[in-house]
């Protein structure tokens, strides 16, 4: 009984002895990448900050841990999204693929949601005809009010609004009333935003994730030498983003 024993190991010690080193690298390589891909897709991603529209909540040089799960990530490629675990909230500071720009993700504020009325007087933002507290927004103001570009509002404005004198500009424009299926941006540092107030709503399915914390963040307008060395902010490393 111990010989047979002994024996049908044999074959099994054979077998490990033949397995190619380089194949099984190989297989824990690819593990591994789809692995990193399947996260990077469906739950969590990182983002860097370039400019200053979300300042003071986001400084240029700010890196984001983006969770994807929380309102669901959308399949490469194509418009059909995978669903969270909860709504897109107003108030939360969200990446999206704008419609504008080809190759680019950008980072705003989510504060129209469908159904709402929205209108900016004075600076001032109204949600169904109350001002909104927003004690997030970077009040140094460098630009003037003007004129601008906004005739895509045209379509969405509220009934009683003439549309022959309409002329909006950065601070005094609306009300208009946000479709189902789409959400209203806006840059926290008002004066330096390029967000729906110019280029307009955005879809629901370009929505990438919730901007969780700053995982780390340095000076990088710096003009010393490694900046991401010797002008790191430690105080907003590990910072949650609201």
């Amino acid at each position: 009984m111990e010989a047979d024993g002994g024996g049908a190991a044999a074959p099994e010690e054979a077998e490990e002895s033949t397995k190619n080193p380089a194949l099984e690298w190989t297989k824990s390589l690819v593990i591994a990448v789809a692995l990193f891909f399947f996260l990077r897709t469906f739950l969590v991603q990182t983002y860097v900050i370039t400019s200053g529209s979300m300042e003071r909540t986001l400084l240029v040089g700010d890196m984001l841990v983006v969770n994807r799960a929380a309102i669901g990530s959308r399949i490469p490629g194509t418009s059909v999204r995978i669903p969270g675990y909860s709504k897109p909230r107003r108030g939360d500071v969200l990446v999206f693929d704008p419609h504008h720009e080809v190759d680019m993700k950008l980072v705003k504020r989510l504060v129209g949601l469908p159904g709402d009325t929205l209108e900016m007087r004075n600076r001032a933002l109204f949600l169904n005809s109350v001002a909104l507290d927003e004690p997030y927004l970077n009040e140094a103001r460098g630009q003037n009010d003007r004129t601008s570009d906004m005739a895509w509002q045209q379509e969405y404005l509220v009934a009683d609004v003439n549309r022959e004198t309409y002329t909006p500009s950065r601070h005094d424009w609306g009300p208009i009333v946000v479709p189902d299926g789409y959400y209203f941006m806006l840059g926290d540092n008002r004066d330096r935003s390029l967000d729906s107030r110019y280029w307009g709503l955005l879809e629901a399915w370009r929505l990438e994730g919730r901007a969780v914390f700053k995982y780390f963040s340095y000076n990088k307008d710096s003009y010393r030498p490694f900046p991401a060395i010797r002008e790191i902010r430690w105080g907003r490393i590990g910072r949650e983003i609201g």
